[in-house]
């Protein structure tokens, strides 16, 4: 027997999400730095879960497929928008159709934003010392 499963990465800051979508009925198994965790305790905001699962929602797959979730790095709101990414990349691998609306709701694109080094002689990436004259 093969298991059909479609899969995605989605990487923001410094997570990153390794998303297999699965035929099944919505089950979500979420995996944060190698701990098995509930999806609903560890995105306690609702904001989050509506990051999430808006790909699933869009494509009207919300209850068409178990989505299995490892991610790792980051924080919690990096997470979201990493699974959210994996998620959708799972999708157009599932069915090319649904590229056109994922990449038109922006959510095919990679957030590039990451944090900037920190200089020598600076006490951050910007941030210079108090002049002083004498």
């Amino acid at each position: 027997m093969s298991l059909i499963q479609y899969y995605g990465t989605g990487k923001r800051k410094t997570s990153v999400a390794r998303v297999f979508l699965r035929p099944g009925k919505g089950d979500v198994t979420l995996y944060v730095n190698k701990r098995p965790r509930q999806f609903d305790e560890y995105f306690n905001m609702e904001s989050q879960k509506h990051v999430i699962k808006q790909p699933l929602r869009l494509t009207e797959t919300e209850n068409k497929f178990d989505v299995f979730i490892r991610v790792n790095g980051g924080g919690i709101g990096g997470q979201a928008d990493a699974i959210r990414l994996g998620i959708s990349r799972a999708l157009v691998e599932f069915n090319k159709e649904l590229k056109g609306g994922l990449k038109s709701a922006g959510l095919l694109t990679r957030d590039a934003r990451i944090k900037e080094r920190k200089k020598y002689g600076l006490l951050g990436a910007r941030k210079a010392p108090q002049y002083h004259k004498r």
